[in-house]
């Protein structure tokens, strides 16, 4: 059984909603902090909102639309977090196997040279040990010399050669004892496609994305009129992203080298942390598939598991009050996050300008796409956007 069809609410309090967050979006469409823009809200399996606005082509006049086909970047990660949970269910995957039974040829070791045990759950909640190239100071930084591609940049390396590229570079840290964002959705991948015996994007369109019949996600754009032309926040307007530009999330690091273009290219390997293209409905039927309890894909068990704070308490850098579980992160303590949002709420984002939000206690699932990175990943919008849905009294009742 696959996710049924959800349909778009015209009650009152929807159309409060609506107001609030439409004016939210204006607003930051207006003060030139975002080009374009998707927003859906469901609640309790209605659609309560659906919202297009601004331009996917600012330069063309070419309209938003909410069949546009966007460049995914993270939000790739719970996407394909699913597709190894799907492997857990069948009984085919363990959480708590070794890495090594699956990729024998993946050994990063300890700085001390040490051998290190990872586990399909480190690598699904961010606590193997592994780290981004983006993060680093510098071009001197490890990853970097290793010339470990972060999977949005125009490299022409193989996803095995990738892998020997990260295993080759010290780990930062025992596996569990710490964590970090990393690469590790794009190892998990590779397990992926060597339990499935099937190229990665396969065997997600296998375990995922067909079953859900969400028909438009995938490794590759097919259509490039369905994309919306990237843009990068600045003063006094966004501007187009180009071809190779490195754009830092913020001060230190050295930032990612995007290309735009590798979305259309089907020869660029599968980056299961940041390669995948879809639409915002495409992801909300997933969202709420997950809410829901899983349907035929998990059983309730493995999405309590994945909503399960995997961290042992400790904080994610700049994000207190949250966890993080199995492909997202997970808000412990509202009060020290400072958010309206209910303990539990998952969140998570993209770096090409996507937020979304599932929060089980309200029965709310968010999802805002846009064409401007980062304003849409981290910016003010993203805060905005979740007092717009909160602000509203009947999601407290």
């Amino acid at each position: 059984m696959t996710l049924p069809e959800i349909a778009l609410s015209t009650g009152t309090l929807s159309r409060q909603l609506s107001a609030r967050i439409e004016a939210t979006v204006q607003q930051a469409l207006e003060q030139q902090r975002l080009v374009g823009a998707v927003v859906l809200v469901a609640r309790d399996g209605e659609l309560v909102h659906r919202q297009a606005a601004g331009w996917a082509d600012r330069e063309k006049r070419l309209p938003m639309s909410v069949e546009a086909v966007f460049r995914l970047a993270s939000v790739s990660k719970p996407i394909v977090s699913t597709a190894a949970l799907v492997l857990v269910a069948q009984g085919r995957l363990g959480l708590d196997d070794s890495v090594e039974r699956w990729l024998p040829e993946f050994r990063p070791q300890l700085a001390d040279g040490r051998a290190a045990r990872i586990t399909v759950r480190h690598l699904l909640s961010h606590t193997a040990g592994l780290g981004y190239r983006f993060f680093e100071a510098d071009a001197h930084g490890p990853y970097a010399q290793a010339g470990v591609s972060d999977g949005m940049d125009a490299s022409t390396v193989s996803l095995t050669e990738n892998l020997s590229r990260i295993a080759s570079v010290p780990l930062l840290y025992e596996p569990g004892t710490a964590w970090g964002y990393s690469v590790a959705t794009d190892v998990l991948g590779a397990v992926i496609q060597r339990v499935q015996g099937e190229q990665l994007a396969d065997a997600v369109r296998q375990l995922v994305t067909d079953p859900l019949r969400m028909t438009d996600t995938g490794f590759a754009a097919l259509d490039p009129s369905r994309v919306p032309t990237a843009y990068v926040s600045a003063t006094p307007e966004p501007h187009a992203l180009a071809e190779g530009e490195i754009v830092s999330p913020f001060e230190g690091a050295i930032g990612i080298p995007f290309s735009p273009a590798r979305i259309f290219n089907p020869q660029a390997f599968a980056s299961g942390g940041a390669g995948m293209a879809g639409t915002a409905e495409d992801f909300l039927r997933l969202l709420e598939t997950l809410r829901r309890g899983g349907g035929e894909l998990l059983s309730t068990a493995l999405v309590e598991e994945m909503a399960l704070d995997q961290t042992g308490g400790r904080e994610l850098p700049a994000a207190p009050g949250f966890g993080f579980g199995l492909g997202f992160s997970i808000l412990r303590d509202p009060a020290l996050a400072v958010t309206p949002e209910s303990p539990g709420t998952w969140r998570w984002g993209g770096a090409y300008g996507h937020s979304w939000c599932v929060d089980r206690q309200q029965k709310l699932s968010v999802v805002a796409f846009t064409n401007t990175l980062y304003e849409g990943m981290s910016g003010r919008f993203v805060t905005d956007l979740r007092d717009a849905v909160y602000g509203v009294a009947e999601l407290g009742q």
